[in-house]
């Protein structure tokens, strides 16, 4: 693979008597859908927000673009785009506003790539954020993720609780479209079936502690047993004792 975009070495972080990150270490290629996955509580979002810039390393080290995110939080953040579970976007503005509103924070906005991803997600530009429903709203903050083209989309559990034509939204066109342009993919989930279907990479992460990361094709032929490749869910049972994503309820 080329040239890593994140970088993280050594990365230890507490909270109080807890400790979130244990000397995790990773890199992420340039061009490729890297997946970080764990139960809920694991430590992904911690490490998201390490390589975000929104929390410093206690100990070890964070490098995106080869830059240090929290000593140069302009650099990196102009070339990241990013989509949370909580995608807060105020709800009082119209959609056709935030878009308008967003587009001053990034000199590499493209309008024409704005337009053409509200009209495939269906959005009405005359629609009030607070009107939308959390699928919509989850597809404006897509939008305004990516309309600046950034080098690196980071999504952290975006499809939590969407249902399945907004998780395919995200989980098909736009990760490997992403992937396909030579940019770079995060995307972290606790249900493994989704990153199943769209990662290169996969990096199993476990009370703070990286359990696995390889790529993908690696682990299944890893674990395989004569013909039978197992599901990831099975592979992070395998490795961790317990299931990535409760049990649904009956």
């Amino acid at each position: 693979m080329s040239e890593s975009v994140v970088t993280v070495s050594e990365l230890t972080r507490r909270f109080g008597d807890k400790t979130a990150l244990a000397s995790v270490s990773l890199s992420m290629p340039r061009g490729a859908v890297y997946g970080l996955v764990g139960e809920n509580g694991a430590g992904k979002t911690t490490l998201i927000k390490h390589i975000l810039g929104l929390l410093r390393a206690e100990s070890g080290s964070v490098r995106v673009f080869g830059l240090d995110p929290v000593a140069d939080p302009v650099a990196v953040l102009s070339r990241v785009g990013y989509l949370s579970e909580e995608n807060d976007v105020p709800g009082w503005m119209r959609v056709g506003e935030l878009i308008r509103y967003s587009r001053a924070f990034y000199p590499a906005w493209d309008d024409v790539y704005a337009e053409e991803l509200r009209q495939t997600f269906g959005l009405d530009p005359t629609a009030k954020i607070k009107d939308l429903s959390k699928g919509e709203k989850a597809r404006v903050g897509l939008l305004i993720a990516l309309a600046y083209r950034p080098e690196l989309l980071v999504l952290d559990e975006p499809s939590s609780g969407l249902d399945p034509i907004v998780r395919r939204d995200i989980l098909g066109a736009v990760i490997r479209t992403i992937a396909d342009e030579g940019r770079t993919v995060l995307f972290s989930s606790h249900l493994l079936d989704e990153v199943e279907e769209v990662a290169d990479h996969v990096t199993m992460i476990s009370h703070g502690r990286i359990v696995l990361s390889a790529p993908l094709a690696e682990i299944r032929d890893s674990h395989r047993v004569g013909e039978r490749v197992p599901s990831l869910d099975e592979i992070f049972v395998a490795n961790v004792g317990t299931p990535a994503a409760p049990a649904a309820d009956a």
